[in-house]
């Protein structure tokens, strides 16, 4: 500063507007100075640095540079040359050093957040994160950065130490309570929902209260982020996971096996005993062949044991078209590809209603993926509706108008019958 002043006086001006040009001139070399400072830093530095984190082996750290942590770094260089210059203002270096110091917070907490950002990205890498995410976490640590940083800024604008702001936060803790309530719930239910394996990004999960029925895609402090199967978002408070019931479809997903139970349902009227040209048309289906031989010898001996007249068929044990129609559909089951063949697979029957007797398959594909497992389900039962007439069996359905025609055309056929 001096040297400027000397200057200025050796070129004829005098007085008071020496020591303005002179800070004038101070002011815009100290500006040059940190422009060329930033540009040597950003053009220079930062480039060569770029260059090797995207040419090493290491993959990590391109999470840190897409995260911009050491372009935001590069935001304290100019901070410190400004601040090692405010010497040289004395009337004003308090005020240019307290104005560096709170810049300087602001920084440093961009920086903090931006490599928060860069481990959490870095964690996500890894197969456990799914199961064990910690995103939650770093937005708590998030809060409790931002807040250290509010103080710090606070203080340094009021010239008071930060344990006095801190020893306040204490009667305020109901109002924080009451601000970041939804917060803490969230940090609670995160800590439950990661030590209890519960839920994990990509599992689906229902929940009906909230009119969720997708894929996880996110879990935060906050909220879970769920993508219905229309491809809307639907957003959960992550409390509510703990607080309400939810379904997982995980152990569906592991266990490669999807569950079909469906139930058809058969007139009652059309049940019956198999007569003998029955039981011969069943012979030649394959399926039945070692059943109706089996079962023939079984009836046969048992109406011998206990001296069973067969010229009435009411008497002792015989084959029912219901019941064949049940076996063969186990069969049917257990013969097709793609039906799991280690887990439950059975043909039962269930209470029978007014519509007829429900026939309730329940077996497991072994492919999990959607499309596959309606294409086997309707192909299942496909087969199942379309044979059942072979075994003299009706399908039960409610009259539709095409049966209400068809019975007006035929009552005035029998009128005339008659």
């Amino acid at each position: 500063m001096d040297l400027i002043k000397n200057w200025l006086v050796n070129l004829g001006i005098e007085g008071a507007m020496v020591n303005y040009l002179a800070t004038g001139i101070m002011i815009v070399v100290i500006a040059l100075l940190c422009i060329l400072a930033n540009y040597i830093t950003k053009r220079i530095v930062l480039n060569v640095l770029t260059y090797y984190i995207t040419n090493n082996r290491y993959q990590w750290d391109n999470y840190l540079l897409e995260r911009k942590v050491f372009h935001k770094l590069s935001h304290v260089v100019p901070a410190l040359i400004i601040y090692y210059c405010s010497y040289l203002f004395p009337g004003y270096q308090h005020l240019i050093e307290k104005g560096v110091a709170l810049y300087m917070i602001v920084v440093v907490l961009l920086v903090l957040s931006a490599f928060l950002n860069a481990v959490n990205d870095i964690y996500n890498t890894y197969e456990i994160s799914k199961a064990r995410p910690i995103r939650g976490y770093i937005q708590v640590v998030k809060i409790f950065i931002y807040i250290i940083g509010a103080i710090l800024l606070i203080a340094n604008m009021m010239g008071e130490s930060p344990v006095i702001l801190l020893s306040g936060i204490g009667a305020l803790s109901a109002v924080i309570m009451l601000v970041f309530k939804d917060s803490i719930l969230g940090l609670v239910a995160g800590v439950q929902l990661t030590s209890n394996d519960m839920v994990r990004v990509g599992d689906w999960i229902e929940m009906p209260n909230y009119g969720a029925d997708g894929d996880i895609l996110d879990i935060s402090l906050n909220t879970v982020k769920v993508q219905n199967f229309d491809k809307t978002i639907t957003t959960i408070p992550t409390y509510a996971l703990i607080s309400d019931s939810f379904k997982n479809w995980r152990g569906m997903q592991n266990s490669g096996g999807r569950r079909i139970k469906r139930s058809i349902y058969v007139d009652m009227n059309s049940v019956s005993i198999c007569s003998p040209e029955m039981v011969e048309k069943f012979k030649g289906i394959h399926c039945l062949q070692d059943y109706i031989a089996q079962k023939e010898k079984e009836i046969q001996q048992y109406n011998i044991e206990h001296g069973i007249d067969g010229s009435n068929r009411v008497n002792g044990r015989a084959l029912t078209n219901i019941g064949t129609f049940r076996v063969y559909i186990q069969c049917y089951l257990q013969r097709h590809p793609k039906i799991h063949k280690d887990m439950t697979c059975m043909v039962r029957q269930l209470q029978p209603a007014e519509n007829g007797l429900p026939l309730e398959i329940y077996a497991f594909t072994n492919d999990i993926d959607w499309a596959v497992y309606e294409s086997v389900q309707g192909d299942v039962f496909d087969h199942i509706i379309a044979i059942a007439p072979e075994f003299g069996l009706r399908v039960f359905q409610n009259p539709s108008g095409h049966d209400m025609q068809s019975m007006l055309k035929s009552e005035p056929l029998e009128r005339g019958y008659s």
